[in-house]
């Protein structure tokens, strides 16, 4: 693991893990073989983070550091977290950077300094969730497209007919979030690591994102989690089988795409048609080089001359709109809720050997650790804000449905939407026999906590049952960014 950022000002380049630290944990594999059958992985924050870590620490609020952290997929299919790395650059030129290692203990063995090291991750973990993988690649980049879609396509256009429903209250959500979540000392803010970083290190995140790899499987080669294979089912192989996001969320995506295929099929026969669709060109002009302005003429972007072009650019879309946002906003009170296991902000850096911190820690380490991450005042403030965000409200609209029911008049649209709810029908099925053998053979899918993975679960309310009513009801995936 080698850094990009200038050694001078930020410290050494190269990582201070190495091989033997962590070959004890690798079930007599090297690491060059671990890393050959592709079982280690690693949470990188070190470069994102570490540019600012200087700046939040001098503040009266957080401390943070920038992290390293490797897991190992072992033979049982679970990834274990085995070693994390935390660092501060050098408080001036020249001087030295500040870099600890921390191993994992002996599976029963409680090591407070091990949890301390957890929490500090986890809390630069839930900052880049809730700033990166929530608010910026949903909320933020699905909002151009909303005021393309309005702008430039009328609303009889195919297209409009289509995508509507999955931008639905996102613009006034979005709105909110402004005026109180992200704002200038606003909630997010004010109870996470990054302080008043937190939209800087989103932008920054934002110049190396790429809508292609938006795409459920592009999104998981990217992150490793995945190569491809033309024999697979959906194109990919999951290097982690037991991975209920992937796992759900292939299915979930492949029939998006067969239903944007469907539907697209019965207005573009050729590809001259979306060549010579006026509205369209000036919709995809709009989104790309005015709504994402900041990556003007990128090449990934690629060109809208075909029906198989319009067709990826829309699954991805409205993967984008529901399932995507689904999962990393509707279980955050379900994960998070209980501060502890997801703290958003540490008040602490870890206790050094021989000092005073460390005597105090020593003494009573659990207490400690509560005084190191976020004060009550945040924990209550983030609990009751996730809980919030969690919540499906009683007038929302689901994937395969729409509310109203004259949205369209074509009889092939209408088939190729009922062929979708079915779809969608037989992937909760899977769902559901899959979380039935969560404690058998598919330990990820529930977790030492056993709360079985829904997220991606399109089960669709029905008038009479329970997830029908409001609130945190864990399955059924939105159309839109509503809350």
């Amino acid at each position: 693991m080698t850094s990009k950022l200038d050694p001078l000002e930020y410290g050494p380049s190269t990582s201070c893990i190495t091989s033997k630290d962590i070959e004890f944990y690798l079930e007599g594999l090297s690491v060059e073989e671990a890393i050959k059958q592709k079982r280690l992985f690693v949470l990188d924050f070190h470069d994102a983070i570490m540019p600012y870590v200087n700046q939040i620490n001098m503040g009266t609020k957080g401390r943070v550091y920038a992290s390293r952290t490797i897991l190992f997929l072992t033979r049982f299919n679970m990834l274990n977290t085995i070693a994390i790395e935390l660092s501060l650059p050098p408080p001036k030129k020249g001087f030295p950077a500040w870099n600890r290692l921390y191993k994992a203990p002996p599976f029963g063995i409680t090591n407070w300094e091990w949890r301390l090291a957890r929490a500090h991750v986890a809390a630069i973990d839930a900052g880049i969730h809730q700033l990166v993988s929530h608010w910026l690649r949903t909320h933020a980049c699905v909002e151009p497209f909303a005021i393309a879609t309005h702008r430039q396509l009328s609303t009889m256009h195919p297209l409009h007919v289509l995508l509507s429903p999955h931008f639905k209250d996102t613009m006034n959500i979005n709105a909110m979030a402004r005026s109180s979540l992200i704002n200038a000392d606003g909630i997010i803010e004010k109870s996470f690591s990054p302080g008043p970083y937190c939209l800087e290190i989103s932008s920054i995140f934002y110049k190396s994102w790429r809508f292609d790899e938006q795409a459920l499987p592009n999104d998981l080669i990217k992150r490793g989690m995945a190569v491809e294979d033309s024999t697979a089912k959906h194109g990919v192989k999951l290097l982690l089988d037991d991975y209920p996001f992937a796992k759900d969320g292939l299915d979930v995506w492949a029939a998006i795409k067969n239903w944007v295929m469907d539907y697209v099929g019965i207005y573009y026969k050729a590809d001259g048609d979306v060549q010579e669709d006026h509205e369209l060109q000036a919709w995809w002009k709009e989104v790309t080089e005015i709504g994402h302005g900041d990556h003007k003429g990128a090449p990934w972007w690629g060109d809208m001359k075909t029906i198989e072009d319009l067709v990826q650019a829309l699954s991805a879309l409205i993967w984008v709109a529901s399932a995507h946002h689904a999962a990393v906003n509707f279980g955050q009170y379900a994960y998070a809720g209980f501060f502890p296991n997801c703290p958003t902000a540490c008040v602490k850096l870890m206790p050094e050997p021989g000092s005073k911190e460390y005597e105090k820690f020593s003494k009573n380490p659990e207490a400690y650790f509560l005084q190191t991450v976020s004060s009550t005042a945040q924990a209550l403030t983030v609990i009751s804000t996730v809980e919030l965000l969690s919540t499906r409200f009683e007038e929302e609209e689901y994937l395969g449905q729409r509310s109203d029911p004259q949205w369209t008049s074509d009889p092939r649209a209408l088939d190729a939407l009922e062929r979708f709810a079915a779809a969608l029908s037989d992937i909760g099925a899977q769902v559901n026999d899959r979380n039935c053998n969560a404690t058998v053979s598919l330990f990820n899918r529930a977790g030492p906590a056993l709360v079985p993975y829904t997220l991606l679960d399109p089960k669709q309310p029905l008038a009479d049952s329970p997830t029908s009513n409001p609130g945190m009801t864990g399955s059924g995936i939105p159309n839109s960014i509503s809350i």
